[in-house]
């Protein structure tokens, strides 16, 4: 089945865990997608999924229907926790609270109940071993998100995406953020929370606008008793006037608090763009009684003209299939791995130990110190050999930058951006772009981890792909092996 097994595997709370969930699978949408496989051998299996849940009686069952629901769940599960993560991403460092206290209000499928909607897509609607249904007043989010989809919409976004947005949007998870005031990204939110990797991409001048604008919003903003305020002021004359100041010092010259205050939405403006370019948050949202998809209002109308679009699309891409091709190239390494020990005639013996080893470095934080001898090895050095976590993230890392290469190119192609094959200059700057890009979103914190010593904390998105092939290569031994 490959990558469906992505429709068989649910992602479910479980807090107890350091990374806040655990993955299980859902034997009823195993069977049922393995039953299906040749029904949909010529469909796009995500698809034809979504097809059968949405199906009226005369076509198929309800329970059949809910089966099919229960694929589409599992998939979305897993976009839910990466939209969890991405939401703490935004909010950087500086704050009291992780992606695990996000989960608790959108990861509540039980992977269990079997579930379809009602004829309108109001209600969810239980289905036992039957086929009777029920209403409940329990929701699952994932039947949410599959309820309020359009998919056969031509400006539908990926599913993906669209858990993405409905994630962001559950009514009690901004509950919960607006309590650090953050709420629907705020001009003043967005600057009180910019980071430095978005301050460098400024203007001089606007950098130190930002500047003293966190030397005095920000300060005042900590040291305020108003903790639970929900939204982020507006500047007060007194902060105004004392930005003022500070710019004066630093050679800026602004005449008035309401021309300081102007340029500083200005920044601000800046800085939502750089959160569309680099979180890709959907760039439209769907109005819930046409149904139809507008422009997200939070984006300068006059901000985008073709050439930005298709620029837009060409990053979206890009970080789509980075998690893609990341994920593909640790498995694949870490398979060519195994082989390479299987055909060594020194470590064949120990091949079998390789998994092992990575979840006890990867899953427990163990250093090769405290493997070797749980792993009956003989000493540290045999460890290194073995697992040599440091190689495994230069190969891995190989691999990324040239599928990431080769997708791009071929993008770039059709969009007649470049002929085939590019020019050689092209090619290299393109090349030195995305290694660029890659070591940044992945690989340099991964290296960092790994020289961290005894202090690592693993918790990169190299260490979570590594952790989520380990967590599935365990599932799979043991559903097999029974």
């Amino acid at each position: 089945m490959g990558g469906t097994s992505r429709y068989w595997r649910i992602l479910r709370i479980n807090l107890a865990d350091k990374i806040g969930y655990k993955q299980y699978v859902v034997a009823q949408a195993q069977d049922f997608l393995q039953r299906r496989v040749e029904y949909y051998q010529n469909a796009d299996i995500q698809a034809a999924l979504l097809s059968d849940f949405y199906a009226n009686q005369s076509r198929i069952d309800e329970i059949n229907r809910a089966k099919a629901g229960l694929c589409l769940r599992c998939y979305v599960s897993d976009s839910i926790v990466k939209a969890c993560q991405k939401i703490d991403n935004l909010f950087g460092g500086d704050k009291s609270f992780s992606y695990h206290d996000l989960l608790p209000f959108v990861l509540n499928d039980d992977g269990e109940t079997l579930v379809i909607l009602d004829s309108d897509r109001s209600h969810q609607l239980i289905v036992d071993e039957k086929g009777k249904v029920q209403p409940t007043a329990y929701k699952f989010f994932t039947v949410e998100v599959l309820r309020k989809y359009q998919p056969n919409v031509q400006t539908s976004m990926s599913l993906d995406n669209w858990a993405y947005l409905q994630t962001k949007q559950n009514p009690e998870l901004k509950d919960f953020l607006s309590e650090f005031g953050f709420q629907l990204l705020s001009d003043w939110a967005l600057l009180n929370r910019a980071r430095p990797k978005q301050i460098e991409s400024l203007s001089g001048r606007d950098r130190y606008l930002v500047e003293v604008f966190h030397a005095v919003y920000r300060r005042d903003r900590r040291k305020s008793k108003q903790v639970q305020v929900k939204r982020c002021p507006d500047p007060s004359h007194a902060q105004l006037q004392e930005m003022l100041t500070l710019l004066q010092q630093r050679g800026v010259i602004i005449t008035t608090q309401e021309k300081l205050k102007r340029e500083i939405e200005q920044v601000a403006k800046q800085l939502r763009q750089y959160d569309i370019w680099t979180h890709r948050e959907p760039l439209e949202y769907q109005d819930q009684e046409t149904g139809n998809y507008t422009l997200r209002a939070d984006i300068p109308t006059d901000y985008f003209n073709e050439i930005d679009v298709e620029r837009l699309e060409i990053t979206e891409f890009l970080y789509e299939q980075l998690s893609v091709v990341l994920t593909e190239s640790i498995e694949q390494e870490i398979q060519n791995n195994i082989q390479r020990l299987e055909n060594s005639k020194r470590y064949a013996p120990l091949s079998a130990k390789y998994i092992p080893g990575l979840q006890l470095y990867y899953c427990q934080c163990k250093s090769l110190k405290e493997i070797f001898p749980l792993l009956e090895m003989t000493s540290w050095d045999q460890a290194r050999r073995i697992l040599n976590p440091g190689e495994l993230l230069n190969k891995v890392r190989t691999q990324t930058v040239q599928k990431l290469l080769e997708s791009i190119l071929n993008l770039a192609h059709e969009k007649g951006l470049t002929k085939m094959p590019p020019e050689p200059d092209y090619l290299k700057a393109l090349a030195e772009q995305i290694e660029k890009f890659a070591d940044e979103e992945v690989f340099q914190e991964a290296g960092e981890e790994i020289r961290a010593g005894k202090s690592r904390a693993l918790e990169s998105l190299y260490a979570q792909k590594i952790r989520s092939f380990l967590a599935e290569t365990t599932v799979l031994s043991q559903t097999y092996s029974k």
